[in-house]
């Protein structure tokens, strides 16, 4: 294998996710469309559609969700030589609802136990994961299980010891974390790893105690990211930093909505866009600008992946 075989490598938890046919309670729904669901699979699909060789590292069941999963994965083109089927662990997956107003959606999840919470360090494959350009990481991975936590660390460090880049979304979870402190202890850790820091405006404030996207920025810079990109929703995106030794602040604006559909999904939408660009070479006020434009189709659409974009879209915006 070549020193740079892929561009882009992720390790994270794959569910199957189940749609509602119907806006309402989850109980009430008559029938589910099946997709795809996973913050670092949803940005696997993303860089792959935009002509990125990705490669996913995880674990599934062999169960009819985990062969789902799987081909899915691979019909997009992603190296899923390391994705582990055991016969005798279960693939999670979740229930979303639909919603008409543009708010959140009730999302169920079912994965405790599941084949992915059972990764440790032993999973990580340093060669494999080091033949990237890049690795994406996000704070849902290391939070599903005591023994995610130190195979996400694993990979950061590796990535750094080579040489290469990470980058880092908080992707908070608050629910599976043991408490508020725990999670940010954790999230700013594994933040401090990273060169390119991705929080959400909300997550931002939660976790660094900062009032305004500068500060959360700041805050982040002085754990040493080289670029901090602050998600601000409709308003678009605040940046501090940059990559090969350039440096700026600024505040891209958001591309217009027509209607809100589903907002899951929209910031790793937004993290695809950010990543492939900056791997193009691209400026960072237009690499925040495809990701916002990434970020606005995902919030249109039904599906975690439906708002993704190929690369033949991507140029057709000019972006």
């Amino acid at each position: 294998m070549t020193d740079t075989a892929f561009d882009v490598a992720l390790f994270g938890e794959a569910m199957l996710l189940l749609v509602a046919d119907r806006p309402g309670p989850l109980e009430d729904a008559q029938s589910f469309h099946k997709r795809t669901a996973g913050a670092e699979t949803n940005v696997a699909i993303g860089l792959s559609r935009l002509g990125l060789k990705v490669g996913w590292a995880s674990r599934l069941g062999t169960d009819s969700m985990g062969r789902c999963l799987l081909a899915t994965m691979k019909g997009e083109g992603i190296d899923c030589s390391h994705v582990t089927c055991d016969a005798a662990q279960k693939t999670g997956f979740q229930f979303k609802g639909r919603v008409t107003d543009g708010s959140d959606p009730p999302v169920e999840y079912h994965r405790k136990g599941s084949a992915a919470s059972q990764m440790t360090v032993d999973d990580v494959d340093v060669p494999w994961l080091t033949s990237a350009r890049h690795l994406h990481a996000t704070g849902v991975f290391p939070a599903i299980s005591p023994t995610t936590l130190p195979a996400a660390i694993k990979t950061m460090d590796a990535m750094r010891a080579a040489g290469r880049t990470v980058s880092f979304d908080p992707n908070l979870r608050p629910t599976l974390w043991a408490s508020t402190e725990a999670m940010r202890t954790a999230i700013n850790d594994l933040a401090s790893r990273a060169d390119w820091v991705l929080p959400g405006i909300e997550e931002g404030l939660l976790l660094t105690g900062e009032s305004t996207p500068e500060g959360i920025a700041r805050f982040y810079r002085k754990l040493g990211a080289k670029l901090v990109v602050v998600k601000l929703g409709a308003d678009g995106a605040y940046y501090d930093g940059g990559v090969a030794g350039g440096s700026a602040t600024g505040r891209v604006p958001g591309f217009p909505v027509k209607e809100v559909i589903d907002t899951v999904g929209a910031g790793d939408g937004f993290a695809a866009g950010v990543i492939s660009a900056l791997l193009e070479g691209c400026s960072v006020p237009d690499a925040v600008r495809r990701g916002s434009w990434i970020g606005a189709r995902a919030v249109q659409v039904l599906g975690d992946t439906e708002g993704l974009p190929t690369r033949a879209q991507l140029e057709e915006a000019a972006l």
